[in-house]
C-alpha cells in the first residue's frame, strides 16, 4: 500500500466528518490510526478492496489571524507536493468561495488527479447546485454528504480507480529500510554518516517515481534499500506547518518501507510527536529499531541507561518487544548496530512458522492457561496456524472466538513472542470459527 490520499479545503467544509467516515465507520472502511500527533488525522483506508492512507489537512491547522496565508495555502501546497491522489472538498451551501477559487488555482497546477467533492448535499434537491464547482476548472464534481454517506462511493470509486498507475515501488526483494523522526533529531546526520563513509556503496535506485529519496546501501556486509526522508529539504515558507510537513514525510516513507529506523533525541526523551510516529509504524505493521541519538549529549551515571530505557519502553506499551539503540551520529557510535538490528527484524517480519511447530508449542500453553468462559460457555482454541501476508498474521480456530477479550490475546501474543523471534514485529492475530 503507498498511495496517500490528502483531503484540502478551507476550513468548515466538512473535510473531517468525511475523513472519520473513512477510517471509522464500520459499515465501509476500517482501521483508524489514533495518536498521530494531534487527535485522529491520519488513518487507512480501504474502498473496493484497494488500501489507501489518508490525511486530513484541517487537523493540523495553526492558531493565526492570516489563516489563509499561512495555513491553508502551506498545507494544499505541501498535500500536492506528498500526496498521490488530493480531494478538494467544497461546500454546497455557500457556493464558490475566494478561498474555493484561490486553492482552485493552486490544484490546477499540478499534474496530480484532484476530485473534487461537493460536500453537504444532504437531499436530493440540492443536487442541481453542484454544478457551480465545474467552473473551477478541475474536472468532474463529486455531490456528496460527509454526514449521511450520500455519493461517497462514486468519488471513492473514481478514487481507487486511479491507483498506482505508475507509481508502483520498485520490488526487487532487498529489505527497504526507511529512517523516520520529527524534524531535528538527527536524520540527516545518519544518512551522511552512513553514506559518506564510502563513495561507492551508493547506488541511486531508478525507475521510483516516489518523492522519497531511495538509495541501494552494499557495503560491509550489508545489502538493502534506504528510504531517506531528510534527503529533501523543507520547502521555504513551511515554517508553522512543520509538524504536517514531518507527519506527511514520515507517513509515505513508513508505507513504502519494510522495516523503520525511528529516531529520537535522547536530550528530550519520547515526546508526543515521537509516539505519534511510532504508533504510525505500529498500526502499518512495519519492523522497527528505535534509534535514541545525541547519547554523547546525556549526561550520565550507572543508572542512566537502564532508567532512561525503562522508561521509554514504558512509554510505547504495550508493543515493547523493540530493538532499542543508544547511538551518536556525530562520533558514529553504534551506527552499524542499528543496520544490523534492522535486517534482523526484517528477517524476524518474513519468517514463516510451520503449523505443527506452532501448535506444538502454543496448544500446550492453551491447555494450562485457557481463555476465561463467557455467560458459562467455554472457550476452546483447537487449532493454529500462520496465514500467508506480508505481515506475521497468526489465526487461532475456536468454537466461540467473538468472546475472546483483549487481555487473554496479549497473553497469545506474549507466548508467540516467548517461543519465536519477532523483536521489532507487530503481529496480526485472527480468531475464526472451528
Amino acid at each position: 500500500m503507498n498511495n496517500l490520499v490528502a483531503i484540502v479545503g478551507r476550513p468548515n467544509v466538512g473535510k473531517s466528518t468525511f475523513f472519520n467516515r473513512l477510517v471509522e465507520k464500520r459499515d465501509a472502511i476500517v482501521d483508524p490510526t489514533s495518536g498521530v500527533t494531534r487527535d485522529r488525522h491520519y488513518g487507512y483506508a480501504e474502498w473496493n478492496g484497494r488500501k489507501f492512507s489518508i490525511i486530513d489537512t484541517g487537523g493540523y491547522t495553526v492558531g493565526t489571524n492570516d489563516i489563509f496565508e499561512k495555513n491553508i495555502t502551506d498545507q494544499v501546497k505541501l498535500a500536492i507536493e506528498e500526496s498521490s491522489a488530493i480531494i478538494f472538498m467544497v461546500d454546497i451551501l455557500t457556493g464558490i468561495t475566494d478561498f474555493d477559487s484561490a486553492i482552485a488555482d493552486l490544484l490546477r497546477r499540478t499534474k496530480k488527479p484532484v476530485y473534487v467533492a461537493v460536500n453537504k448535499a444532504d437531499t436530493n434537491d440540492l443536487l442541481p447546485s453542484a454544478n457551480e464547482f465545474y467552473s473551477l476548472g478541475l474536472g468532474e464534481v463529486f455531490p456528496l454528504s460527509s454526514s449521511n454517506g450520500s455519493g461517497t462511493g462514486e468519488i471513492l470509486d473514481a478514487l481507487v480507480a486511479k491507483f498506482n498507475e505508475g507509481e508502483d515501488i520498485p520490488n526487487d526483494d532487498i529489505p527497504r529500510i526507511a529512517v523516520v523522526g520529527k524534524p531535528n533529531v538527527g536524520k540527516s546526520s545518519l544518512i551522511n554518516a552512513l553514506v559518506n563513509e564510502e563513495r561507492n556503496i551508493v547506488n541511486p535506485m531508478a525507475g521510483t517515481t516516489r518523492d522519497s529519496v531511495h538509495t541501494r546501501y552494499k557495503a560491509y556486509g550489508f545489502d538493502f534499500t534506504l528510504i531517506d526522508t531528510a534527503g529533501i529539504r523543507k520547502k521555504k515558507k513551511v515554517h508553522e506547518n512543520i509538524e504536517f510537513y514531518s507527519v506527511l514525510r514520515s507517513i509515505k516513507a513508513i508505507e513504502e518501507s519494510d522495516v523503520c529506523i525511528m529516531m529520537i533525541d535522547a536530550t528530550e526523551g519520547m515526546q508526543k510527536q515521537d509516539l505519534g510516529i511510532f504508533y504510525t509504524i505500529e498500526k502499518a505493521k512495519k519492523g522497527v529499531v528505535i534509534l535514541v541519538n545525541k547519547w554523547d549529549l546525556v549526561e550520565k551515571n550507572y543508572k542512566t541507561f537502564d532508567k532512561y530505557k525503562s522508561e521509554l519502553l514504558e512509554k510505547i506499551s504495550p508493543f515493547t518487544d523493540v530493538p532499542i539503540v543508544f547511538t551518536s551520529t556525530i562520533t558514529k557510535q553504534r551506527l552499524h548496530k542499528a543496520l544490523e538490528e534492522a535486517l534482523e527484524v526484517y528477517k524476524n517480519r518474513i519468517q514463516k512458522i510451520t503449523t505443527s511447530k506452532l501448535n506444538e508449542l502454543l496448544l500446550p500453553d492453551i491447555e494450562s492457561h485457557p481463555p476465561p468462559s463467557h455467560k458459562g460457555k467455554y472457550i476452546r482454541i483447537k487449532y493454529i496456524t500462520q496465514i500467508p501476508t506480508h505481515v506475521p498474521t497468526i489465526a487461532f480456530f475456536c468454537n466461540t472466538p467473538q468472546y475472546i477479550k483483549d487481555p487473554y490475546k496479549r497473553y497469545l501474543e506474549n507466548r508467540i513472542r516467548k517461543h519465536f523471534n519477532f523483536t521489532g514485529v507487530p503481529i496480526r492475530m485472527f480468531f475464526r470459527k472451528k
